[in-house]
């Protein structure tokens, strides 16, 4: 399984950017595809998660109000809007797949994409 992201860029503060996240095949047994992200010098996060089957969503608590995951299970594609950004938004994004739930655990993630960078200026 191939993830690819996409959509990342410079934007200003209050901007929007929204991210893609395709994917070549869907795996059996996959039950979510989250996104991530890693600031420089710092912990890989994260930032939201839905079922592939279920559309149930969950979202670390700032960015809840601002972003929206969503899917188009025909295109096999994950989206993230990205909507109020702030400079601390700024990082390189990274879509993952799991069979193992609706974590926020980056370990229980078996698929990762190659990350795309998003750079939100003040």
């Amino acid at each position: 399984v191939q993830l690819q992201a996409s959509g990342g860029g410079l934007v200003q503060a209050g901007g929007s950017l929204r991210l893609s996240c395709a994917a070549s095949t869907i795996p059996s047994g996959l039950y979510a595809i989250g996104w991530f992200r890693q600031a420089p010098g710092k912990e890989r996060e994260f930032v939201a998660v839905t079922g592939w089957s279920s559309g149930i969503t969950y979202y670390t608590d700032s960015v809840k109000g601002r972003f929206t995951i969503s899917r188009d299970n025909a295109k096999n594609t994950v989206y993230l809007q990205m909507n109020s950004l702030k400079p601390e938004d700024t990082a390189v994004y990274y879509c993952a797949g799991g069979r193992y739930g609706l974590g926020r655990s980056a370990s229980l993630y078996d698929y990762w994409g190659q990350g795309t960078q998003v750079t939100v200026s003040s």
